[in-house]
């Protein structure tokens, strides 16, 4: 069952008819900003002012209250005091508003009486299937009609329409990416920022947005996450429609997160679950405001090659080696031109470098017929998928970009099907008809090749081919776990060893005598642990004794084991010892898992010793998943070589380890609502053909 109603929020973004609830006659004051707005930007429905003292405002004929209104509204902007607003919303639901906006503040944001305000007027509105969004937001705009429902403001200048919608939980962030979009001449389609998502929240623009048919690409930004299964149902969406999101997410540091909580009454969550999230999802999430605004600018050619080779023109050697630096660590392959090409270009311009970069130099510009013979060596010739042109301040140069522009359009109609950035200071008069031909246009070619590369990422996600692979059925018998449960060692091996997870063969022994009989029917050398629920980690007390060799040891370890754990725990249950073979050799990894409060059970993946201690070499992945993600997590982490034969040792049988990690997926989300955590460390995964075992296991369940 779906939990975003689409349908019901066509009235926030497509009204054909908005009543301005305490509109005002000063454009320059919040009541009458949306009015002036809507005048300006062309709005093609019918603007209702409603106010009691005013006959007219602005122009339009005003009307005492909504409940006066003789015709149908479609939406309502509400600009009142707090106190005047749960009236207002009385009487869009007496008169069948299908929506409301209240800009006005007060609610949640300020106090606990403000909130339980917020909460009255929501569920009035919920009952009565009136949509709010807000309160204390800065409302929407639809650039295609001229609806612009906020007091942001236009400047004198209509919106620019295109293919960027942009959804904000912030209303001063979501303002600032409308100015920023207007100063740079992108276009806009949907524009939503929803402040403190009474009902509307960030998930249910985002869902809108990407089933908007003119919406090439959504922008978002979050503080934090109200409804982690909607969020995902909409970045579902997305994906599914092949829709590119790009996404700005706050909150990443302690003092960051505290500040997004206050401001937005919303949980920020583990930062790297969220990042996991937006993997799983195909979201690129931008960690600068200029990133975020090259990467949806990028979105909007619309073109998303699967194939990551670039081939590079420039007039500078050296922002050739930066360009060519950026590439390599963006994860590009720059192939050199063929032999012939690179002759070719040599007797075209003697001085020219003709690898690739392509170094044409200054020729390029006392000469504008070559740019399309240097577009025909790299796309022809070297048949690249994408390439960059880097030309300096040409771009401000009216006359040379009227000279070169020729050649600009029998490339982009020679090529329709590449990537072709061309780098340079431009001007809007000059920019303008390259964007035209299907050229993005950058200033820096660094940014520039970071947002190519994304696109690459989005082509391989929607075209590449690539299906998520299913997880598994949890093997039958597997065991449940109970809320308020203590599971010692021994039973969270045998619990997780049912679900499918690789365990070391054991036993528990409550005597001298049974631990040197088990011991010897393991085999020698064993390892022995102290047993209790009230000691989990064993070692720091003592409680794991290595390398038994004898009987007698095993006898006398049973007895050193006690003893210390009374000593260390006088109140300790002590529950016995655990004996298991000693095992030895193999990558020493860890799996665990945790319960996110937003998105509950994340399964994490590193390697042990210093690689998770020091350098936090670690990957996550909310549960369920596939053997392809848990290959994905095993790759992903830098201490992979280690895996992979590194300095001549044996390849680790990392198909065996990903096995585990889906196991452990699989059973954590079985028992997600019972489940706290679980650590295996260590994982020691042999080589190749031989498997991985978890030495030690701990499961620790929610409170009952």
């Amino acid at each position: 069952m779906s939990l975003i109603n689409t349908p019901s929020l066509r009235t926030l973004f497509d009204p054909k008819s908005v009543a301005i609830v305490g509109a005002s006659s000063d454009p320059v004051k919040l009541g009458g900003r949306p009015i002036d707005n809507m005048k300006v930007a062309q709005y093609q429905g019918r603007l209702i002012p409603i106010n009691a003292r005013s006959k007219e405002i602005q122009g339009l004929a005003a009307i005492p209250s909504l409940r006066d209104v003789d015709e149908p509204v479609d939406m309502a902007v509400i600009v009142v005091p707090q106190p005047a607003v749960r009236d207002s919303i009385q009487a869009c639901i007496e008169k069948g508003v299908g929506s409301a906006i209240i800009l006005s503040s007060g609610f949640a944001e300020i106090s606990e009486e403000g909130a339980k305000e917020q909460e009255y007027i929501r569920a009035m509105a919920a009952e009565a299937g009136l949509r709010l969004l807000g309160p204390n937001c800065m409302g929407t705009m639809n650039a295609n009609t001229g609806m612009i429902a906020t007091f942001a403001g236009l400047m004198g200048q209509k919106p620019q329409a295109g293919g960027i919608s942009v959804a904000s939980q912030s209303g001063a962030f979501g303002g600032h990416c409308f100015a920023v979009m207007r100063e740079r001449g992108y276009g806009l389609n949907l524009w939503a920022t929803m402040g403190n998502q009474c009902d509307v929240e960030f998930s249910d623009c985002l869902a809108y947005m990407a089933q908007d048919p003119k919406t090439d690409v959504v922008m978002g930004y979050m503080e934090g996450i109200q409804d982690a299964p909607k969020l995902i149902e909409a970045l579902g969406i997305a994906r599914d429609l092949k829709k590119p999101v790009v996404l700005m997410k706050v909150g990443t540091s302690d003092v960051g997160s505290a500040a997004a909580a206050s401001h937005t009454a919303s949980l920020t969550g583990s930062d790297a679950v969220f990042d996991a999230v937006l993997r799983d999802f195909d979201v690129h999430r931008a960690k600068t405001v200029d990133e975020m605004f090259d990467v949806a600018y990028a979105c909007t050619a619309k073109k998303f090659p699967t194939k990551k080779d670039l081939g590079i023109i420039t007039i500078s050697g050296g922002v050739g080696v930066i360009m060519a630096d950026a590439a390599t660590e963006q994860g590009f392959d720059l192939p050199p031109l063929p032999e012939s090409t690179q002759k070719r270009m040599k007797e075209l311009v003697p001085f020219a470098g003709t690898r690739n970069p392509l170094d044409v130099t200054a020729q390029l510009i006392n000469d504008t017929r070559m740019m399309q013979p240097m577009f025909d060596a790299l796309l022809g010739d070297g048949g690249y998928t994408n390439a960059i042109c880097f030309m300096a301040g040409v771009g401000l140069n009216e006359k040379m970009m009227q000279a070169l522009h020729p050649s600009f359009e029998a490339v982009a109609k020679k090529y329709p099907d590449r990537l072709i950035t061309f780098s340079a200071l431009t001007r809007n008069e000059t920019r303008k008809p390259v964007e035209d031909l299907g050229y993005l246009v950058y200033e820096d070619p660094a940014r520039a090749i970071n947002a190519m590369a994304a696109l690459v990422k989005f082509g391989e996600a929607f075209h590449g081919g690539k299906v998520r692979q299913a997880p598994p059925a949890l093997p039958t018998g597997a065991p449940s776990v109970q809320a308020g449960m203590e599971v010692n060692e021994f039973d969270a091996k045998k619990m997780l060893g049912a679900a499918g997870v690789p365990v070391v063969d054991e036993r528990i022994v409550q005597s001298a005598d049974d631990a040197s009989k088990a011991a010897a029917e393991i085999g020698f050398p064993v390892v022995m642990k102290i047993v209790s629920p009230d000691i989990q980690h064993k070692s720091e007390i003592g409680g794991v004794l290595l390398n038994i060799e004898s009987e007698a040891e095993a006898s006398a370890g049973f007895e050193t084991l006690m003893d210390r754990g009374r000593s260390a725990v006088p109140t300790a249950r002590l529950e016995g010892v655990l004996l298991a073979p000693m095992v030895k050799g193999g990558v020493e990894t860890i799996i665990g898992v945790q319960r996110d409060p937003v998105f509950g059970p994340v399964v994490m993946f590193g390697l042990g010793g210093i690689f998770v201690e020091v350098l936090k070499d670690v990957t996550f992945r909310t549960a369920p998943f596939g053997l392809d993600v848990a290959q994905e997590m095993i790759r992903s982490v830098k201490g992979f070589p280690l895996l992979d034969g590194a300095r001549g040792a044996p390849k680790a049988d990392v198909d065996a380890l990903a096995a585990a990690l889906v196991a452990v997926s699989v059973f954590a989300a079985a028992n997600a609502d019972t489940l706290e955590s679980i650590d295996l460390n260590p994982v020691l995964v042999r080589p190749r053909g031989e498997g991985c075992v978890a030495v030690d296991a701990l499961i620790v369940a929610r409170s009952a």
